[in-house]
């Protein structure tokens, strides 16, 4: 509660600050904008600048409100307990990159099907952060990251979702892009193109009833496929497969790349999962997993933006 109370304390002061410089400016510390003060200056006569053109005054705009934000974002950093206040995203790209096939995730004939992926093109120093499955459902994770205001992405499967589609509309209405993992979670190379057309096309069906719209991007369980993965995929409003080249526990980091760190537009994988799994709460993992990126000078942003 101490915690908290700071951390309002904290808020209040930064929001009056903020109103008190704008009054300060609208009346230039001496009631001159108020009723019955002098009359202002023609704009462009001596004594007043000229009005900001239309592009600077937006550029200033976006600059006051994303200090606002991340105001707001350090107080929660405290709040929740994490070593250092998230960093501010760029804005996204106008025009969204164009995603291709990892070198050696190719399948044969795969011109036209999904690409697989495990970074973003893009120079910025940004990851994007996934979660898998959907088994833990922890109403921590949801104020902490909305607290926060740090982006994901969820990819469910139906088998450990079903029990509670209330908690992933919430997380849906936060603004998080729910997409695919299949129904049950089956290792897809293993079976028939039927087969694998049901887990992943009714899991299309099963996604759009309760969250109004088809995935456009999936991932298969495990991260293994074929081409008739792909195949299915495109056959029912697959674009993209995201994979992912770190991936995320309470604990500890996990490198697909040999360098065994990050590098810009990374996807980082982590899940739905508690402590009967690991070694602590998902809130537990996502303190672990900011910690790496931000010390790593790395913003975390919405994959959806990009693909």
């Amino acid at each position: 509660m101490k915690r908290r109370g700071s951390g309002v304390v904290v808020l209040a002061a930064l929001l009056a600050a903020a109103v008190a410089s704008g009054c300060a400016a609208e009346t230039d510390g001496r009631g001159e904008g108020a009723p019955g003060g002098p009359a202002k200056p023609a704009a462009g006569q001596p004594g007043e600048a000229a009005p900001m053109a239309g592009p600077a005054r937006a550029l200033d705009t976006y600059a006051e409100a994303l200090r606002k934000k991340q105001a707001a974002r350090a107080v929660a950093a405290k709040k929740w307990g994490l070593a250092k206040t998230p960093l501010a995203a760029p804005e996204p790209p106008k025009v969204k990159p164009r995603i291709t096939t990892r070198k050696g995730f190719e399948v044969r004939d795969d011109a036209g099907l999904p690409p697989v992926f495990t970074t973003v093109p893009t120079k910025e120093k940004i990851v994007f952060l996934t979660m898998d499955d959907g088994a833990e459902k922890d109403p921590e994770l949801l104020r902490m990251m909305t607290e926060l205001d740090i982006p994901y992405s969820a990819f469910l499967s139906d088998y450990v979702t079903n029990d509670d589609y209330g908690y992933f509309k919430k997380m849906q209405q936060r603004g998080v892009v729910i997409s695919n993992h299949t129904l049950n979670h089956r290792y897809l190379p293993g079976l028939s193109r039927a087969e694998q057309k049901r887990e992943i096309c009714d899991q299309q069906e099963k996604i759009l009833k309760h969250y109004g719209k088809r995935p456009t991007l999936f991932r298969p369980p495990y991260g293994n496929y074929n081409r008739d993965t792909l195949v299915v995929a495109e056959s029912c409003g697959i674009t993209a497969v995201p994979l992912w080249s770190a991936e995320a526990f309470p604990d500890h980091m996990e490198w697909r790349e040999w360098d065994r760190d990050l590098h810009p537009g990374d996807i980082v994988l982590t899940h739905f999962r508690g402590k009967e799994d690991w070694k602590g709460s998902m809130p537990d993992m996502i303190r672990q997993v900011m910690k790496t990126i931000t010390n790593k000078g790395y913003a975390v942003a919405k994959l959806e933006d990009y693909v």
